[in-house]
């Protein structure tokens, strides 16, 4: 296969760490970021037949029953745990 040259900029930070993480594991840098990428879509294509899974599976009778349950008894910005922080404010004495 072909190689193809790739440029990428970061904080002189993550360089030393990529360089140093490398250098401990006898590695280039090139090697290590094609592992991880290799990792990144490994880990992805495992999620994806995961979830393409669920969508075929079918939702029981009982979980239907319950879609759209609470539907409009709150608004749409609300923030359940603004609504828990207040909750356990209440409840503490906070």
């Amino acid at each position: 296969m072909a190689q193809s040259k790739l440029t990428l900029s970061m904080e002189p930070e993550y360089i030393e760490m990529a360089k140093s993480y490398a250098a401990e594991k006898n590695i280039s840098v090139s090697k290590l970021v094609k592992n991880l990428i290799q990792e990144v879509s490994k880990k992805r294509d495992i999620n994806d037949a995961f979830l393409e899974k669920l969508r075929n599976e079918p939702v029981s009778p009982k979980v239907q029953a319950l879609t759209g349950i609470i539907k409009g008894k709150y608004p749409d910005n609300f923030d359940y745990r603004d609504a828990y922080r207040e909750h356990l404010s209440k409840k503490h004495g906070l």
